[in-house]
């Protein structure tokens, strides 16, 4: 991709970039590369989280209330395939429209995160034996969570038809609109309602190998959030138009 070239910092730009996006340096954007490198220093993976006291806790009839055995399955059932929605967003719409080599080294980790956050998500519902298929089919069977999922799905349909491209004062807007939608919105707000929920049951010392999941994955989302509002600033900045 791009000219054939040794890349001088000033060609590099966040969209519509016409330098070399295989050559990773000289960096444009120091921030990127350090929220990779942070990225990298904050790897988990779910087995390393002990669930037998979870495990127990959900066995016992009197463990929870009925209420909070549906905080859980609710947020497991809307994680699940939200997680899944982000990173098909970021595989097959968004990364190939940046045009910023130490950006797209961040949304390759990110996409890789969200990943391990489905796997999480799998680990629990396995651990606790609950109805697979019951808990990933809720985007579409619980309107709760299938409004959330097909509010998403609209914005990364707008940009993952392969003629898209940036390069208008339109399709700019467009891609932006994504960006805020996926990273302000869906990471920003809704992810972080569920939060909440979840990590207020392991405060009170129950359902605490979730919480601990849910800590993690919050840490992983705070970064791609804050990720996600330096690439939206930059573009605007670039892009006044």
């Amino acid at each position: 991709e791009g000219s054939a070239a040794r890349v001088a910092v000033d060609e590099k730009r966040m969209i519509n970039c016409r330098a070399d996006l295989n050559q990773l340096v000289p960096f444009k954007y120091d921030w990127a590369w350090q929220k990779y490198l942070d990225g990298c220093a904050n790897h988990w993976m779910p087995q390393e989280v002990n669930m037998t006291a979870d495990i127990a806790l959900w066995k016992n009839p009197e463990g929870l209330t009925d209420d909070e055995r549906r905080i859980v399955m609710r947020n497991l059932g809307f994680f699940s395939t939200a997680d899944s929605l982000v990173a098909n967003n970021l595989v097959l719409a968004v990364y190939r429209l940046i045009t910023n080599p130490e950006c797209r080294q961040y949304i390759l980790r990110q996409a890789f995160e969200e990943a391990i956050h489905t796997h999480a998500y799998q680990y629990c519902i396995e651990s606790l034996a609950m109805d697979e298929g019951e808990i990933f089919n809720m985007y579409h069977e619980i309107p709760s969570v299938a409004k959330k999922a097909a509010w998403g799905l609209k914005y990364t349909r707008s940009i993952s038809d392969p003629k898209f491209e940036t390069g208008t004062v339109e399709t700019d807007k467009e891609l932006l609109r994504n960006l805020v939608a996926y990273y302000c919105v869906l990471e920003g707000i809704f992810f972080y309602c569920g939060f909440t929920q979840i990590l207020s049951m392991g405060r009170r010392n129950k359902m605490t190998g979730v919480a601990e999941q849910f800590q993690y994955i919050l840490r992983d989302e705070s970064m791609h959030l804050n990720f996600g509002i330096d690439v939206i600033n930059q573009i605007k900045i670039e892009n006044p138009h």
